[in-house]
């Protein structure tokens, strides 16, 4: 049965009292993450540690559907429940990308493009942003350099993987395979691309697709602590080609670490969290927030 706003907004509102450090005193920033199996998220210690050090009092809780029981339909109720307890924003993870779109009532110019959400406003409306293609591309430009971009297989269409395609379109990918269960997603994904030779692939044809790519990237949650495994066989890769996955929890996913014992250069997903959890951060803020504090949050919140 579907739950009120006024509920879940009693529950969210016990998350943030036990999350505020000081009871009482006056938060200068109220925000959340609203997704599915999320409790490893290292992100409230990244926004909370960077507005302590601006000087700032910040409550970020995480609004996991599966903690508090919620079906996917009381997304509405959340939103709402976080607009009626003065929320900053939210940040928006799997499964609820792109289902929380039509629930705003502005996207950006990028967000739209992308298909995407993974940041939201609210203010005297709520507006959707999407810092995870900037987080992504800005990790790999960081930490990938010189890597092959000729052809890269990217496994999933949703919401991150709109992301990354675009990431990788602005990095100078060439050609992009692009691997979903649903094929129609990965079709309406490939339609949606302009400035890159793009082709869907079936889940049987994906060792065809493997065998002359220069990457691989995964932004399936096939890999997460939930979701424990592979999204392919990575016997398939091979030493030359370099792996990325999107997933930071686990730090080190399966497939990266199969890929790492190959010799394959590895990219894991601690850099786009980074970075997307940056630009969100300005977006409620004001504030731009310095990366290398950011990432010096992330390690001391392990």
């Amino acid at each position: 049965m579907p739950k009120t706003a006024a509920t879940i907004a009693h529950a969210i509102d016990g998350l943030v009292q036990r999350r505020t450090q000081v009871p009482g005193r006056r938060l200068d920033v109220k925000v959340g993450l609203l997704g599915r199996g999320i409790q490893m998220s290292r992100t409230p210690a990244m926004h909370e540690r960077e507005a302590a050090r601006m000087g700032l009092t910040c409550s970020y809780v995480l609004i996991d559907f599966d903690a508090l029981g919620l079906s996917d339909s009381d997304l509405p109720a959340a939103i709402e429940a976080a607009v009626s307890l003065g929320f900053h924003g939210v940040n928006v993870t799997y499964p609820f990308k792109q289902s929380v779109m039509p629930l705003l009532d502005e996207i950006s110019v990028d967000a739209t493009a992308i298909g995407a959400v993974n940041t939201v406003v609210f203010g005297s409306r709520s507006t959707g942003h999407n810092t995870d293609c900037w987080g992504y591309a800005e990790s790999f430009r960081t930490a990938m350099p010189g890597a092959p971009l000729g052809h890269v297989v990217l496994f999933g269409a949703g919401g991150a993987g709109s992301a990354v395609a675009y990431a990788l379109i602005g990095l100078g990918a060439r050609r992009l395979s692009i691997v979903d269960a649903d094929l129609s997603r990965a079709r309406s994904l490939a339609a949606r691309l302009v400035g890159i030779d793009t082709s869907v692939v079936s889940p049987q044809d994906i060792a065809a697709a493997l065998g002359d790519a220069d990457g691989v990237v995964n932004t399936t949650p096939v890999g997460m602590a939930k979701h424990p495994g592979t999204p392919f066989d990575t016997r398939l890769l091979r030493p030359s080609q370099w792996v990325s996955d999107v997933i930071y929890f686990p730090q080190e996913t399966e497939l990266l670490r199969a890929a790492r014992a190959i010799g394959c250069r590895t990219l894991p997903g601690i850099g786009m969290a980074i970075g997307q959890a940056a630009g969100a951060f300005e977006l409620f803020t004001g504030r731009t927030a310095d990366m290398t504090a950011m990432a010096g949050h992330f390690e001391a919140a392990a």
